[in-house]
C-alpha cells in the first residue's frame, strides 16, 4: 500500500521535548522539584544534556497542566501548592465517586473484590513509598468504580486524579517515615473493600464520601494546613 493512502502512519519515537516533558513531570510529582523552586532554562539544559529550544517545549506543555509557572526571559519555577485546589478537587471527587460506587458495588464481582482486597493489603508494605505505589493505588481505586463508570465518568475522574496527583504523592509520601500511616493506608482501603462486599449502596456512598473526606484531611495536614 502505497505510503499516501495509507490511512495511519506509523508510530515514531518521542520526540526530545516529549523525553524531557516526561523527565520533568516525574521530578515534580516526586517533590524532586519542590514547588517554588526557581531554575533557569539553560540550567536545565545541561542537566538533562540537551538543547534550551526541547526545554522551552517541555515547560510550556507542563505549563499548561498547572505544574510549572513561566517567567520573563529564559526561567521559570514549580508551580507552588495551592491547597484550595486541592479542596476544590475533593469537593468534586465527593459527589462523583460515591454516586458511581452505589452502581459499582452491584456489579464486581466476588472474585475481583477478593483481588482488591488483595491488593489494599499490600498497601501496608513498610518498605513502599507513596511514589512506589500511587500507581497501584490508582489503580485500585479505578478498578472499586468501572463496572459502573462511562467513559465520561472515567475522563472526568482522571482529570481530577491528575489535577491531586502532585498533593497525593508529596503530601502523603512525607508521611511514609511514621509506620502507623503503613497501617492507616492498608486499613482504610481494606475497609473500602468490606463496605463494597455489603452490596449496600448506602453503606458504600458513606464509605467512599468517607475515605474521600479522611484522604483529604490527611493530605491537608501533611501539607501544613488544617
Amino acid at each position: 500500500m502505497d505510503s499516501a493512502t495509507t490511512p495511519v502512519r506509523p508510530i515514531e519515537s518521542r520526540s526530545v521535548a516529549d523525553q524531557v516533558m516526561t523527565e520533568l513531570r516525574r521530578s515534580i510529582l516526586s517533590g524532586a522539584l519542590v514547588p517554588g523552586q526557581e531554575f533557569s532554562l539553560r540550567g536545565l539544559a545541561e542537566m538533562l544534556q540537551v538543547s534550551i529550544i526541547p526545554v522551552r517545549e517541555a515547560l510550556r506543555s507542563l505549563e499548561s497542566q498547572g505544574l510549572v509557572q513561566m517567567r520573563p526571559g529564559r526561567s521559570a519555577c514549580v508551580a507552588p501548592l495551592d491547597l484550595d485546589e486541592l479542596r476544590s478537587i475533593y469537593r468534586l471527587r465527593r459527589r462523583l465517586e460515591p454516586e458511581i460506587a452505589q452502581r459499582a458495588c452491584r456489579l464486581l464481582t466476588t472474585a475481583e473484590l477478593d483481588r482488591l482486597q488483595h491488593q489494599a493489603e499490600g498497601f501496608g508494605d513498610q518498605k513502599l513509598t507513596m511514589n512506589e505505589i500511587y500507581d497501584e493505588h490508582h489503580e485500585f481505586h479505578l478498578a472499586l468504580l468501572a463496572p459502573a463508570a462511562t467513559s465520561w465518568d472515567i475522563r472526568i475522574l482522571m482529570t481530577l486524579w491528575r489535577a491531586s496527583e502532585r498533593y497525593i504523592r508529596i503530601g502523603f509520601g512525607r508521611l511514609d517515615p511514621d509506620p502507623h500511616e503503613h497501617d492507616r493506608r492498608e486499613q482504610a482501603h481494606v475497609e473500602l473493600v468490606a463496605a463494597f462486599r455489603q452490596r449496600d449502596a448506602d453503606v458504600v456512598s458513606s464509605a467512599v464520601h468517607e475515605h474521600l473526606a479522611r484522604n483529604e484531611q490527611t493530605a491537608l495536614l501533611a501539607l501544613g494546613q488544617k
